[in-house]
């Protein structure tokens, strides 16, 4: 069940929210880098990622929450639900202000409060790392979730360097090819792991 309590240092989460009155939180392909380049500037700091995707008018992350956080080299300090939620305020504030200013807008951008689940078993983060990657064809926005490009597949897939927590994804599938395995039960068979008056506002038009 969704939740609007703090993110918990050392728990892992699928977060995602959408726009306001179901506007489009991406325009263009420039809001979907620029996102990803906020979310790298913010969320490192306070939680580890597993998993995104990024459509046009909601996204989905799956993270785990730090215990602490480096502040100078050498020195950490532990962390507290209110330092999470400043970073990713300031993510969702900072994307926020930068869309309002390029495309003529005022106002809230997301809605309040981010929506929240927390996982609690090794077969649900499983099943959320495939639930999150085939959120694009379960929308209608693709006839393959492979083709949208906002989201972590590829690089979980790849050997490059990722900013993903990769090699812990595959250890929990058992290796890139037990991620293919696993993506090819068909989307629209899954399980929604979010509240169902997000999933039916969230539809692609």
């Amino acid at each position: 069940m969704s939740s609007s309590s703090p993110l918990q240092p050392g728990r892992f989460y699928h977060v995602y929210n959408r726009g306001v009155n179901g506007e489009d939180l991406f325009r263009e392909e420039r809001n979907y880098r620029y996102f990803l380049e906020k979310y790298a500037q913010h969320v490192p700091s306070v939680a580890k990622t597993f998993a995104y995707a990024l459509l046009p008018n909601h996204f989905h992350l799956l993270v785990e929450i730090h215990t602490c956080k480096p502040i100078n080299a050498g020195t950490d300090t532990v962390l507290t639900p209110k330092h999470v939620s400043r970073a990713f305020a300031n993510l969702f504030s900072g994307y926020a202000k930068a869309i309002n200013k390029a495309y003529g807008r005022t106002g809230s951008l997301f809605e309040r409060p981010f929506q929240r689940v927390e996982i609690d078993s090794d077969r649900y983060f499983q099943h959320v790392v495939r639930y999150i990657h085939q959120n694009p064809e379960r929308h209608g926005l693709v006839g393959d979730f492979r083709d949208w490009i906002y989201t972590s597949y590829a690089s979980l897939q790849s050997r490059e360097d990722t900013r993903l927590e990769r090699q812990f994804v595959l250890d929990h599938f058992g290796g890139r090819e037990g991620i293919r395995q696993a993506h090819r039960i068909v989307a629209s068979s899954e399980e929604a792991f979010v509240t169902p008056s997000f999933e039916s506002t969230v539809e692609a038009s």
